[in-house]
């Protein structure tokens, strides 16, 4: 159901109206609150994991595929670029965006349950970084991640953009505090990824790595808490030339993740 968009005080467009992704998360008339799709490669994937759409926001040019994407039932409102712009502070370069129903998060317990290899990251405040490496995690192969409450949303809109969409489709929840976290992890060995006096490479690691691996990163810049380094049963570390110490959170991610694969 395609709609033209004549009047952006119209309360349906309110979704895009230059909203925050925390004002999204607590969206009045949702259960979970909202997040939003970017270009129809996310919207599908969202579409395919199960994702329910409340509209779409669509240039005058994607609106029929955006339509056929989400069915009738669905409204998509369509206008030039200029207006919808203007409605939503800034320019829809992949065409669409959607509005979509945040799914209710798994239980720890359900999702580790015939898992073998995850992710947990801590406090990493960048969306860009989540989205990255959840990428990589769907690319290079983990069974899911966990991030700590003072991670970034995974689904913010600019960690979906940055992800592709692999954030819709790689399976993840919010880990608690880690005097609780470290008796939900139970059966994992959990590896955290630092710089520490005695720590073990990263090859050798892997060399010998247990069945069920839970890879620790921490934030840009600060690295792991003390309580994340006490919760590990391994440091380990990537070595590093040149005198450089540390790579970015996303890259280690994708290193430690192909090392194990």
């Amino acid at each position: 159901m395609i709609i033209p968009v004549t009047d952006l005080a119209d309360p349906r467009l309110a979704d895009y109206s230059h909203q925050t992704d925390v004002a999204l998360k607590k969206a009045r008339g949702t259960e979970h609150g909202l997040y939003l799709a970017e270009s129809a490669l996310v919207l599908e994937r969202a579409l395919r994991a199960g994702h329910r759409p409340r509209s779409v926001l669509a240039l005058g040019g994607t609106a029929e595929e955006a339509a056929a994407l989400v069915g009738d039932g669905v409204p998509v409102f369509s206008g030039p670029g200029e207006l919808l712009a203007e409605l939503t502070g800034y320019e829809l370069h992949r065409g669409l965006i959607g509005s979509m129903h945040r799914p209710a998060l798994p239980s720890v317990s359900e999702l580790l349950r015939h898992a073998r290899r995850v992710v947990i990251l801590e406090n990493v405040a960048d969306p860009t970084n989540v989205g990255a490496i959840f990428r990589s995690v769907a690319a290079i192969g983990a069974d899911a991640v966990l991030v700590t409450p003072r991670c970034s949303d995974p689904f913010y809109r600019r960690a979906i953009r940055v992800s592709m969409g692999t954030v819709l489709q790689v399976p993840w929840t919010r880990l608690g505090e880690w005097d609780a976290a470290a008796d939900e992890l139970e059966g994992f060995h959990i590896a955290a990824l630092a710089l520490a006096e005695g720590a073990v490479p990263l090859r050798e690691f892997a060399a010998r790595a247990p069945e069920r691996v839970a890879l620790v990163l921490g934030a840009e810049g600060d690295g792991l808490t003390p309580q994340a380094v006490a919760a590990a049963d391994t440091i380990v570390t990537i070595p590093m030339a040149h005198g450089i110490d540390s790579l970015n959170v996303a890259a280690t991610a994708a290193v430690a993740m192909y090392a194990l694969a």
